[in-house]
């Protein structure tokens, strides 16, 4: 009867905590921090069965798609929502994911994924290099100006 006792207080003591937990907002936290995670196992869970050769190569395609959305998924989370308006080509760097493990482990190698993938890649790089010239251009632009007047300052002059 004490062990009895002793498990009814254990549960009664948690559910007190969780409740405690739920009215400071401690779930509605963790919630907003980790729903990628519903992303991200779905996405495993392909390569999984992929790999114990389960299903045919193509689920690697929404598998690598899954895998890294959720993972600017929750880095979004970690820094701000804000860093989506430049890791917006990574959605497109998703799909080439995606493209490229199916070309990589399936046995026919289909050299249309592969042609899709690097596309998808050098487009998605051209994008990302395009954010990060329009927002720290003008830095880069000020630094090589700086320079380069410091160098014609600097460099002893030639007698003619």
């Amino acid at each position: 009867m004490s062990n009895n006792r002793y498990s009814i207080g254990i549960l009664i003591v948690a559910v007190g905590v969780l409740l405690l937990l739920s009215r400071i907002g401690f779930f509605g936290f963790i919630w907003g921090l980790l729903w990628p995670i519903f992303i991200l196992l779905p996405g495993l869970l392909l390569h999984m069965l992929f790999f114990g050769r389960m299903l045919p190569s193509g689920v690697l395609i929404p598998g690598g798609i899954l895998v890294t959305t959720s993972i600017m998924f929750f880095f979004c989370n970690l820094v701000g929502w804000s860093a989506m308006e430049y890791l917006w080509p990574g959605f497109l760097f998703a799909v080439s994911v995606g493209l490229y493990e199916f070309y990589l482990f399936d046995k026919h190698k289909p050299r249309g994924a592969l042609t899709a993938s690097i596309i998808l890649a050098v487009l998605s790089a051209l994008f990302f290099g395009m954010m990060i010239l329009f927002t720290v251009g003008i830095y880069i632009l000020a630094f090589i100006l700086i320079a380069g007047g410091a160098f014609l300052i600097m460099r002893p002059r030639r007698s003619w």
